[in-house]
């Protein structure tokens, strides 16, 4: 498998020219151009139009995207994974929001070891949305988050309801709104519409909580 093809169609995107993707490949530009001919070649497809701006990606080179990052991620997944640890004969990988990962995500992974001890345990903490396209590209087998997607094929499952709740400190202003996701943005903006635009903003409720500590 030759996934240096794809690394350099995703350099190009992110960098916007064949130049510049080869100063941070360190390969060539003619390099560069051979490898996005082959991938092209594979795919059947233009990808690239070129000209003094840099490149752009055609209609087929931006469906190509999704694709080559899925590409890319179960590639990097592979050789984390492999060869598995002795004595194990598969792996899983599981994923956590970071306010979730102490200690429901902690519980999880020793309830997961405790019942399927032949399994390897791959853990990630990151933010929802990130953690939500690593279970639709398959990188990830489950994970906790406060607000999932629906989408066929995904079971979704309530493990608990978390009660929000406003807290007062001695010195009420300046006013620190929690981010917990869109989802409660909007339930928040609806019961408190003169608190839409808090002067404070953290988007970390144990940070909140210190917050709220040292300035209570």
């Amino acid at each position: 498998m030759d996934i240096d093809l794809t690394r350099t169609f995703l350099e190009i995107v992110r960098s916007g020219s064949f130049i510049a993707a080869a100063e941070r490949l360190h390969v060539t530009q003619t390099a560069v151009t051979a490898r996005i001919q082959k991938l092209e070649g594979h795919l059947n497809c233009t990808l690239f139009v070129r000209n003094r701006a840099g490149a752009k990606l055609t209609a087929d080179g931006e469906a190509f995207v999704a694709y080559a990052n899925q590409i890319l991620q179960t590639w990097e997944a592979a050789q984390r994974d492999l060869p598995l640890p002795d004595g194990y004969h598969n792996v899983i990988h599981v994923g956590g929001e970071v306010s979730l990962c102490n200690p429901l995500m902690l519980r999880w992974v020793s309830r997961i070891r405790a019942r399927i001890d032949h399994y390897a345990v791959h853990t990630h903490i990151g933010d929802g949305q990130e953690l939500l396209r690593q279970l639709e590209l398959g990188v990830l087998d489950a994970a906790l988050v406060y607000q999932p997607n629906y989408w066929p094929g995904m079971q979704v499952e309530q493990l608990l309801e978390e009660k929000l709740i406003l807290v007062r400190a001695k010195n009420p202003e300046p006013y620190v709104y929690v981010d917990w996701g869109e989802a409660v943005r909007l339930q928040h903006d609806s019961a408190l519409p003169d608190r839409a635009k808090a002067p404070v903003t953290l988007n970390l409720g144990p940070l909140a909580l210190q917050y709220h500590l040292a300035h209570g």
